[in-house]
């Protein structure tokens, strides 16, 4: 039972325009690290659509570094982990994109091509929907939603009931 979930915001529809991250790391079924920061996204352009969702906006990654600045931490966190997210194709579509962005290469961290999955899991137990607040709802756990550091949390605790086949029946 050891892998890391991770959740990204973006600022706008674009994928490399991560603008906050959020990794949790689990070790022996247990949170060991938690990772949270505000990212500089390119041009520090956000949509104010993007800014609804999540409320991060310009005036806050102002003098934030960029997703270059933040890579050291972010690749120790996930260098040859099992990476889980709730909707893994978009957070992988995030990294792969803002990594290629900065010149950066996915196959450097030795991470699987597909991720685990926490949304696909609680969909094919039933969950109707299975989006992250209804999922983290119906099992007790906390989530201040569209928070990265909360959603990967959220996540992580949903993929170790999951697990251990703990999870609430519907």
């Amino acid at each position: 039972m050891n892998f890391t979930a991770i959740d990204f915001e973006t600022a706008t529809m674009h994928p490399e325009s991560a603008c906050a991250i959020g990794i949790v790391t689990v070790n022996e079924g247990i949170i060991t690290d938690e990772y949270y920061t505000l990212i500089q996204p390119p041009y520090n352009h956000y949509s104010y659509h993007n800014i609804r969702v999540h409320g991060i906006n310009a005036s806050q990654t102002a003098n934030e570094k960029d997703f270059l600045g933040h890579f050291p931490e972010i690749y120790k966190r996930l260098f040859g982990r099992t990476i889980v997210a709730h909707n893994e194709a978009f957070d992988r579509k995030v990294l792969v994109h803002t990594m290629k962005h900065f010149g950066l290469y996915y196959d450097e961290l030795e991470i699987a091509d597909r991720w685990e999955c926490t949304c696909k899991i609680y969909r094919s137990k039933g969950y109707r929907p299975a989006n992250l607040k209804y999922c983290s709802d119906r099992n007790n756990i906390a989530l201040n939603h569209h928070e990265a550091l909360s959603d990967a949390r959220a996540c992580a605790k949903l993929y170790l009931l999951a697990l251990n086949g703990q999870m609430s029946l519907l």
